[in-house]
């Protein structure tokens, strides 16, 4: 299936999958949910639509062939870094290749922009997650970066912290 750069006529269905990756009852169906972890959204329709007002901002989107968004991946240039975030796949979906195509994707984004290292932050306490990045050539860089988004990522159910990860990226 095709990966595409989404556009703001992508903000509805961007903020279903989004919103279904991370948070209630549809995100228990995959194994990326933060359901435990925060309550509350994780997006709404407004905030993603103002990343397509900015230049260094470039979302992904991973389609079927009746256009629906299976997948998607937030990328933001920060200074010689790709930062890869709010990267989310339909929970019943997951574990047929759709992350694992959307993160060469975002790797061939990072060469086209000359970003040697795409970055990210993840959860400490979601070690499957932090393992499946590991598989995939992401290294824990040794920072640990508090919460900051309450009220804007969702409602803290209890203590939370992220570890930075990197990978580099070559030619």
């Amino acid at each position: 299936m095709p990966i595409t750069s989404a556009t703001v006529a992508d903000v509805p269905q961007l903020n279903v999958l989004v919103n279904s990756a991370y948070r209630g009852e549809e995100s228990k169906k995959g194994w990326t949910t933060e359901a435990d972890l925060l309550g509350g959204i994780r997006i709404d329709e407004e905030t993603l639509a103002t990343y397509f007002n900015k230049d260094t901002i470039e979302i992904l989107k991973y389609t079927d062939e009746n256009e629906q968004i299976l997948g998607s991946v937030y990328l933001e240039v920060k200074g010689p870094k790709l930062y890869l975030g709010m990267f989310s796949v339909s929970p019943v979906l997951q574990g047929k290749g759709i992350g694992k195509a959307l993160l060469a994707a975002a790797e061939i984004q990072a060469r086209k922009l000359n970003c040697h290292t795409i970055t990210m932050s993840v959860i400490r306490s979601r070690t499957e997650l932090i393992e499946w990045y590991e598989r995939h050539g992401y290294t824990f860089t040794g920072e640990i970066q508090p919460f900051e988004g309450e009220g804007v990522f969702g409602d803290i159910k209890q203590p939370i912290e992220f570890i930075v990860m990197e990978k580099k990226v070559i030619g």
